[in-house]
């Protein structure tokens, strides 16, 4: 009996086990069972919650393309809204970039990422795809053999096993997937960039058309459109400051400073309904694989928010692990699954670099090695070459759709 006929008479067994059910977990859930490969998607948290978990809303081209080739774009298609806008406003003025018109003229999608999983999750579950609520991983076993193991919490507390030839760990930073990682097996580059930001959503309509990026000498704040009555909004903090440290009033007031509402029109105002204190670090991992567990997402190397490209990355990563794996466990062929981590890595250094990029152009203050005053002037001459130069333009239009 072959490992794809006995996980189908094994309620506890799969070809792939995949960790986690956010667009990394659920795409390579969805591709898969298209493709007539057994997989379970292992989630610990409920779905109400999974369906209701406020995380970003920018879709990049890419991304939109992979969802529609793989018959998962209807719910985007029909309710998300093309975005193609950025604004910039510093102590020298404001100005726009039409990015649509730049590069390679593409916008992005904005459709809140609890809806675009809401969708993948029933596409899933309407094709038959087997999914397991309140059901933490723990840990990863025998990864480095054939027959790897998942050793779960369920939602009653009790233990319990899964086995795979396969386990796809799109569990996070924190999760069973990293964590079960032999030291030595892979290595971490990591990087803190020393800023922290309050995250904030807001039940109010956005204040403007555009993405806007606010440079001030008392820190950065950012808007971006979440839906007709939802907006996100950041702003930077000390490091180490709570979530709650600071009032709405005060958030609001700050948002409205630094975002010069006095100059160029009030925010429109709501309850905060969420908050966060995201620390800016960024780190990726090589390889993105231990035997046969596949490091997808967050597992696999974390951004920084300042240029949206995590979630878009996952789900690009997705696509390419249920590629491989089609071919390996429907074809026979392991080739494109030794070359998955090379393929990802590309894009995620990519990605870094353009995220690192946009922490120095969003941030003043000191950098590694760098003088407070140098490291303002370096950011001076980032905007400006954004705001004159038109192959700069090009290039910012390239990179912040693009993955």
């Amino acid at each position: 009996m072959t490992e794809s006929q006995y996980a189908r008479v094994d309620q506890n067994s799969a070809d792939v086990i995949i960790l986690g059910a956010g667009p990394a977990g659920l795409v390579l859930g969805n591709v898969l069972l298209r493709a007539g490969i057994d997989c379970v998607v292992l989630e610990r948290a409920g779905r109400e919650y999974v369906q209701n978990r406020a995380r970003a809303g920018f879709l990049a081209p890419n991304t939109v393309r992979v969802l529609e080739r793989n018959g998962l774009a209807e719910g985007l298609r029909s309710r998300g809204l093309e975005h193609g806008v950025c604004e910039f406003r510093t102590g020298d003025g404001r100005f726009r970039l039409d990015y649509r018109q730049l590069g390679r003229g593409e916008p992005h999608t904005v459709y809140p990422q609890h809806e675009l999983v809401t969708d993948l999750l029933g596409s899933f579950l309407d094709a038959g795809g087997r999914i397991r609520f309140e059901t933490e991983a723990v840990a990863v076993s025998e990864a480095d053999g054939p027959a790897p193991s998942v050793t779960v919490r369920e939602g009653d507390g009790h233990p319990g096993r899964w086995r795979a030839r396969y386990v796809a760990a799109c569990d996070g930073r924190h999760g069973a997937g990293r964590r079960s990682l032999p030291p030595g097996s892979v290595r971490r580059h990591h990087l803190d960039h020393g800023v922290s930001w309050l995250g904030l959503l807001a039940e109010a309509p956005p204040s403007l058309d555009a993405v806007g990026y606010a440079l001030h000498p008392r820190g950065f704040a950012g808007h971006m459109a979440r839906s007709t009555e939802i907006t996100r909004y950041y702003l930077q903090c000390e490091p180490g400051t709570p979530a709650g440290a600071w009032g709405e009033e005060r958030i609001w007031d700050e948002l409205g400073l630094r975002m010069r509402a006095a100059e160029y029109g009030p925010l429109l105002r709501g309850p905060i309904v969420q908050r966060a204190v995201v620390h800016l670090e960024s780190d990726v991992l090589e390889p993105l694989r231990h035997g046969s567990l596949f490091l997808v997402g967050d597992a696999a190397g974390l951004l920084s928010p300042s240029a949206a490209k995590g979630a878009n990355l996952a789900v690009l990563e997705a696509e390419i692990l249920a590629r491989a794996l089609v071919s390996d466990l429907a074809q026979g062929d392991p080739e494109p699954l030794a070359r998955y981590s090379e393929r990802c890595l590309v894009h995620i250094w990519r990605a870094q670099e353009f995220s690192h990029w946009m922490i120095g152009l969003l941030h003043g203050g000191p950098a590694a090695g760098e003088s407070s005053c140098f490291q303002e002037g370096l950011r001076r001459s980032r905007i400006a070459a954004l705001r004159d130069s038109r192959a700069q333009q090009n290039w910012f239009a390239e990179n912040y759709v693009g993955v």
